[in-house]
């Protein structure tokens, strides 16, 4: 198979399993708070939030396998591929294990003196942490198989994984609505277990399919060790930055409106998740043929596949969001018996971000091919960081919650010309180029689809509008992209996609 067509195949998979897994995802969301309440359900997504994003950290964290696998497969190394198996299992078993010691330690500061949480939810709480560090020793151990399969293109067995997942979450859902008793107890317990089956899948199938999957008569690296911590602790801090953005907002939240907000706060960030979800199955397609085009020093076509990406990103998160920004407040009617009280502008606001880190998504990828990271996780990670600072002093001087979501959009507006600047330099990109092919080109969809939800949602009043709006609105964002938004090169590429579609569908 061609590295185009596997990579056209990867995605019509990946996608398949999104439409199967998103779907059951928010329902059982829906399950899941109804189950534990308002409360219950803050106090998780406080506690353990980073079961919510660790999804984000796990992919990041795999990256880094992936890169020097995909880099060495384009070189046909497999020597050195079984040495880069072996030592970043070695290096993320530590790492795991450190970082899981280090949260075990902060327990006690963290719920004397940090948290807010009622006295009779304390133990409750505690317990949640607990399995949620346990969630977070299986997650890290898994991330050298994933990183394989991610490197070999493989993503059938991984979208399979991840629709049993998916399902396993919803009998949860269903396991929790019959139990009696803490709920939210039990909830940590199966989300635990479920950590731990996911790592026994990827483990079992990477050992008897893949040659380097292998510590037979393999040594310890001590240099190839050196070089994978350095570029998995660069990606760590990056993750960790984005990770430090998400749960510090839930932190400051907490301190100055208490656990009812955080529920608010949970339902927008998983309403985040599944934007992000979106241009993160593209870019797991994507991501390999970036890689391989830089370890065969084809730096033309990584940048033009990280150009590509950006843009794509950026239309296949807009598709949705935008239509759902204006039609929030009736989605989440229909969604959730209850809405928390700022759900919905936290959810506009924290859309409104995402669609702008997608317009250099791509960009992420093509430096994390040429292997030069530190400056970009430095720079971009640490202005990530300042939304806490920002967030706080905007509540201190007494505005209202969302304010803490306007920091979040300021600073990732001022990310986006970093993420330009820094490829720029790293990268020989070149931005008059970049802003050609991927921002000039977005301006008329992106206008006309803003437009006809406009005036959807401002002249027309009837029951389950947000369907006839996501519908019309799609209809006229797709045309206006082909005609307005892809050059003839990205033309060819989607003829090429839909045709292997309609061949396989005919055969």
């Amino acid at each position: 198979m061609t590295p185009a067509n596997r990579v056209i195949v990867n995605t019509a998979i990946l996608y398949g399993r999104m439409v199967l897994t998103v779907g059951v995802s928010l329902y059982s969301t829906r399950l899941i708070l109804d189950a534990l309440g308002s409360t219950d359900y803050g106090i998780f997504e406080l506690v353990a939030g980073i079961i919510a994003v660790l999804a984000f950290l796990k992919n990041t964290m795999a990256t880094s396998t992936q890169r020097f696998l995909s880099f060495y497969q384009g070189k046909n190394d497999i020597e050195n591929q079984k040495s880069v198996f072996a030592n970043s299992l070695a290096m993320h078993v530590a790492l795991g294990l450190l970082i899981v010691v280090v949260l075990a330690l902060l327990e006690s500061y963290l719920f004397e003196h940090f948290l807010n949480i009622a006295e009779n939810r304390i133990y409750a709480a505690k317990i949640v942490y607990r399995t949620m560090l346990a969630s977070l020793l299986f997650s890290m151990i898994n991330v050298p198989f994933m990183g394989t399969l991610v490197a070999h293109e493989n993503l059938l067995f991984v979208a399979v994984v991840n629709i049993l997942e998916a399902l396993l979450k919803l009998a949860i859902a269903f396991i929790l609505i019959s139990l009696q008793g803490n709920r939210l107890i039990a909830y940590s317990y199966l989300m635990a277990a479920l950590a731990f089956v996911t790592l026994i899948l990827y483990v079992v199938f990477c050992i008897r399919k893949y040659d380097e999957c292998s510590l037979k008569n393999t040594q310890i690296n001590k240099e190839q060790i050196k070089e994978l911590s350095s570029f998995a602790g660069w990606n760590l801090f990056g993750a960790l930055c984005g990770l430090g953005r998400t749960q510090g907002l839930a932190v400051l939240l907490n301190i100055f409106f208490g656990t009812v907000i955080n529920a608010a706060y949970g339902i927008a960030n998983q309403l985040s998740a599944q934007m992000y979800f979106l241009s993160a199955t593209m870019l797991r397609a994507l991501n390999p043929q970036i890689m391989k085009s830089e370890g065969v020093d084809d730096r033309e076509r990584m940048l033009r596949l990280s150009m590509i990406a950006s843009k794509f990103g950026f239309f296949l998160v807009a598709i949705i969001a935008i239509p759902a920004i204006f039609e929030m407040n009736c989605i989440l009617k229909f969604w959730l018996k209850d809405v928390p009280e700022f759900t919905t502008i936290f959810a506009q606001l924290i859309l409104v971000s995402i669609l702008l880190n997608q317009i250099t998504i791509g960009l992420q990828s093509a430096l994390q091919a040429t292997g030069r990271i530190k400056l970009y996780q430095t720079v971009v990670g640490g202005v990530i960081l300042m939304t806490l600072p920002v967030a706080y002093i905007f509540l201190k001087m007494g505005f209202p919650p969302y304010y803490v979501f306007v920091s979040y959009l300021c600073l990732e507006a001022i990310g986006v010309g970093l993420r330009i600047w820094i490829a720029q330099k790293i990268a020989q990109l070149s931005v008059p180029l970049y802003l050609k092919r991927v921002m000039v080109v977005s301006i008329v969809p992106l206008i006309s689809n803003i437009a006809i939800c406009w005036l959807i949602t401002r002249n027309l009043e009837m029951e389950y509008r947000f369907l006839l709006t996501g519908c019309l609105s799609a209809i006229v964002f797709t045309t206006s992209i082909y005609f307005y938004g892809l050059y003839e090169d990205e033309k060819t590429l989607l003829t090429k996609f839909f045709n292997t579609i309609m061949n396989k569908v005919r055969k």
